[in-house]
């Protein structure tokens, strides 16, 4: 079976958008990782802030990773978000998620996003399906 850092090495591959945001991982383990992202010009919206978005696809790559980091195939069925404060163009994010409940079939993850002043600036949670298909 593959390492966590082999199985997101993997996927990191193929995982276009992951790349455009810039995302650097800074640890990987099963449950678990965290990432590091820096906004720039062409994730902003029009009031000049970070589209939710940016934040929102950051937390589901670093639930991606997580869940998949144990060697079978994951995928996401309910996600949420709560945007806390704005983030700017330059805004350095640290992305950390955390396992709150494996079993069988479902996962469970909590992910916090942390500006480059250990601000808050999103909270995550998603829900995701555990398959038998191995990387």
């Amino acid at each position: 079976m593959k390492t966590p850092k082999e199985i997101v090495d993997l996927m990191m591959e193929n995982d276009l958008f992951s790349q455009w945001m810039n995302v650097s991982i800074l640890s990987i383990d099963k449950g678990n990782c965290k990432l590091q992202s820096t906004i720039h010009k062409d994730m902003l919206n029009g009031f000049e802030i970070a589209h939710g978005g940016i934040t929102y696809s950051l937390s589901d790559s670093a639930l991606a990773f997580s869940s998949n980091a144990y060697g079978h195939q994951c995928v996401s069925i309910e996600t949420s978000i709560s945007h806390i404060r704005p983030v700017f163009v330059d805004d350095v994010l640290t992305i950390e998620c955390e396992e709150i409940h494996r079993g069988k079939t479902i996962g469970i993850y909590s992910v916090n996003i942390k500006n480059q002043e250990n601000k808050l600036v999103a909270k995550f949670k998603g829900t995701v399906n555990i398959s038998q298909k191995e990387w």
